[in-house]
């Protein structure tokens, strides 16, 4: 007999039986290949899914911090060359 039932699917098409496990696949594909021999992607997106408003928290101060920086070359910013002597 039929059943009716749930699926998710990765950004490139691939069936999986839960969000997390489709979301992960996800963010594998954006890290790529990492590491030598089988690659450390898929446990590296495991982990960002799972401190997720760790690393959103984080960003979001860095965010903040970026809105406020002035790089040296924007002449807000003098450096001062040491003294002779």
């Amino acid at each position: 007999m039929a059943q009716r039932g749930t699926g998710f699917f990765d950004r490139k098409g691939q069936y999986f039986k839960t969000p997390e496990e489709a979301t992960v696949s996800d963010l594998a594909g954006i890290l790529g290949k990492i590491g030598d021999g089988e690659s450390l992607a898929p446990g590296i997106a495991h982990t960002i899914l799972q401190r997720r408003s760790e690393i959103e928290r984080l960003l979001a101060e860095h965010d903040s911090m970026m809105a406020d920086y002035q790089p040296i070359a924007s002449g807000r910013i003098m450096r001062l060359e040491p003294r002779a002597g």
